[in-house]
This record gives structure tokens, C-alpha cells and sequence, in this order.
């Protein structure tokens, strides 16, 4: 067994909590993903998992045991750190298989299973290469071999690709999923880019300020955020707010368009619209119009195009392939009422009564 639960795990740092009392359960096999901007406590959350911090306060069960005080080489826990930290005077297998080595274990059986990690990961042919000879994908994939050996049941990376370039990140998420189905280690994974976490991740616990902001599915989260931080975090463009008052089923924004966005809120002032950038729709006006083209985001197979109001307000919109609007341009916005989300003042979503509820109100 190896799940992994985290139980009001607290992490403080002379006197200042960086850790605020964490609580998830990774299930057996599962491949989760810590997301979260920088300083939000992932990495330290990470390094308390493998036994590399001490928890503050809390409890931390592997597999159903406590492991707060058991050292890093007895969790059954391999890591893969954002550098490769190989060893320059070793060959490829030598890296990969130097774990086993200092576990005595048996040279043919050290051999066999530098092999069978080195098919796995497309190395063979590179095993007596010294790291200096190769590439940055390579390195990694080293990197990851030197972990997949010892046949953990928890595999952590802690940001691995990001010293990678755009092309190699996308190969080796590909790769870090395709492994992960071979080898059916629970996988925790930190990053700061949402992409990663939306792609590769079974289920996603979004960090903010040292807290779980919200956790579930990738698309769970994108369809259901429970706070702006996580709508704005999760999602590419990120989904636009808009400020404005809610009496009835009408929702006034601050540049005077009104949105009929149906009976079950509460009316309130200084809410704030969600709407994402796929569910808004343009058209070019010839003179004056409620907003602003600032920039045309030109990617291929879509667009995204940048625009602001008379009271600055900013947001941006998704559009199907190339489009003929350019800076400066008037446009008015058509807002897909039922694609809207409400959050109140302090960033929490509102939920919609259920029809029964609003029919005996």
C-alpha cells in the first residue's frame, strides 16, 4: 500500500508559518499534482513527504503508517529535484543504477534492472556516456531512471522540467505520464505551471498562502472553482473578473451593461463576475462600442484578443482562429449569461439555490 495522508500538517520556519494545517489523502497509484505560485509552501510540503523537513506539527501516513520520524532512505521514497544532480565522473548507467550500489545489491541484478529502467526511459544506447555528453532532456531522463530503479512506492518530483525549454517540456510530460502507467507508483509532482498540472495531474491540489485554495480533477477544478484564486489560476487565458452589483437576476457591471443571469442569488453589491475567455463572443461596431481592442494574440488555430472599457476594466477573449480585429478597434462584448460565475468580496464563489429552495423563498 501506498497512499500517502497528510493530516493537518503544519511546517513553521522561526516562528513564521509557512505550512497552515494541510489535510489530503493521495490514493494508491495516483498521480497528484501540487500546484501553486512561489513561496505558497508546495516545495516545503514536498520535502516534508520525504522526510528532508521536520513537520511542525501534524501527521504524515505512508501506506498507513506514521512516518513523521521515520528517516528519508527507510519511506520507500524516491525524488527527482528540479536539478539533475548527477554525478559528472559517472557513466549513465553508473548514475542510474548508484543507489542499488550502495545497497549491495547483487551486480547482475543491478545490471538487469539499469536495463530495464534504461528501455523504459530510451537510454540504452547513452549508458556509457558521461552526463557532460548530453542533452537536457537526457539528463533528466537519467535523472528519473535513477528513481524508477529502486522501485519506489512513492515517486516526488519537484519541478523537473522547468530548466527545460518548451519543446522537451512538452516531450517529457508526455513521457513522465506514459511511466507513470508502466510503473504505477504514486506520483506527487510540484510545479508552478498550471499547464503541467492540468495535463498531467489525476487529481490537482492548488496552494495558495500555505493553505489547500481547493483540490479535485483538472477539469473539475476549471469547471467549478470554489474562489477566484483557484479561477484565475487554473485555466489559460485566465478567466476574467468583472465587478459590479447583483439586485434580482440582473447583474450591473461597473461600465453600466446589464447581464440577466437568472433568480437563485442573493442580491449584493461589490460582487464579482467570472466569465472565461471562451465564453464571450465580439462584435466589431464600425464607430463607438462599449470596449477597447489593446492587442490580437495571433496563435494559429486560435486567438486572443486583449481589450479594456471606459472604466478600465481589462479582460480577454478566445476566438477561433485568425481574426480581422486589430488595436484601437471599437467592439461590443456578448457575455454567455449561463457560462457566468459569482463570487462575493472575499473571493468565494456563490452557489445558486436549487429550484425548490427558491420556490419556498
Amino acid at each position: 500500500m501506498s497512499h500517502i495522508e497528510l493530516i493537518d500538517i503544519k511546517k513553521n520556519y522561526l516562528g513564521t508559518e509557512v505550512v497552515k494545517g494541510i489535510s489530503v489523502t493521495i490514493d494508491q497509484g495516483e498521480f497528484a499534482v501540487i500546484v501553486g505560485p512561489s513561496g505558497c509552501g508546495k516545495s516545503t510540503l514536498l520535502r516534508m513527504i520525504a522526510g528532508l523537513e521536520d513537520i511542525s506539527s501534524g501527521e504524515l501516513r505512508i501506506g498507513g503508517k506514521v512516518m513523521n520520524h521515520v528517516s528519508p532512505d527507510q519511506r520507500e521514497i524516491a525524488m527527482v529535484f528540479q536539478s539533475y544532480a548527477l554525478y559528472p565522473h559517472m557513466t549513465v548507467g553508473e548514475n542510474i543504477g548508484f543507489a542499488l550500489a550502495l545497497k549491495k545489491v547483487d551486480k547482475a541484478e543491478i545490471k538487469r534492472r539499469v536495463m530495464e529502467a534504461a528501455q523504459m526511459l530510451e537510454l540504452e544506447h547513452l549508458l556509457e556516456r558521461k552526463p557532460a555528453a548530453l542533452s537536457g532532456g537526457q539528463r533528466q531522463r537519467v535523472a528519473i531512471g535513477r528513481a524508477i530503479v529502486k522501485r519506489p512506492k512513492v515517486i516526488l518530483f519537484d519541478e523537473p522540467l522547468s530548466n527545460l525549454d518548451a519543446k522537451l517540456r512538452v516531450q517529457m510530460r508526455t513521457e513522465l505520464m506514459r511511466l507513470h502507467r508502466e510503473f504505477g507508483s504514486t506520483v506527487v509532482y510540484v510545479t508552478h505551471d498550471q499547464v503541467e498540472a492540468m495535463t498531467m495531474a489525476q487529481k490537482i491540489i492548488v496552494l495558495h498562502n500555505g493553505y489547500v485554495s481547493q483540490l479535485g480533477k483538472p477539469m473539475q477544478l476549471y469547471r467549478e472553482p470554489e474562489n477566484t484564486f483557484v479561477a484565475q489560476f487554473i485555466g489559460v487565458p485566465k478567466m476574467n473578473l468583472l465587478r459590479g452589483k447583483l439586485q434580482g437576476s440582473s447583474f450591473y457591471l461597473q461600465s453600466g451593461q446589464v447581464i440577466d443571469i437568472g433568480n437563485g442569488f442573493t442580491s449584493g453589491n461589490d460582487l464579482q463576475l467570472g466569465i472565461r475567455p471562451e465564453h464571450l463572443k465580439l462584435h466589431a461596431t464600425g464607430g463607438q462600442g462599449g470596449w477597447t481592442v489593446d492587442v490580437v494574440e495571433r496563435l494559429g488555430v486560435e486567438s486572443f484578443v486583449h481589450l479594456h472599457n471606459a472604466t478600465m476594466e481589462q479582460l480577454v477573449v478566445r476566438v477561433e482562429g485568425d481574426c480581422e480585429l486589430a488595436a484601437d478597434m471599437q467592439v461590443n462584448l456578448q457575455i454567455d449569461a449561463a457560462s457566468c460565475y459569482l463570487f462575493d468580496d472575499k473571493g468565494q464563489r456563490l452557489l445558486r439555490k436549487p429550484a425548490i429552495e427558491q420556490a419556498a423563498g
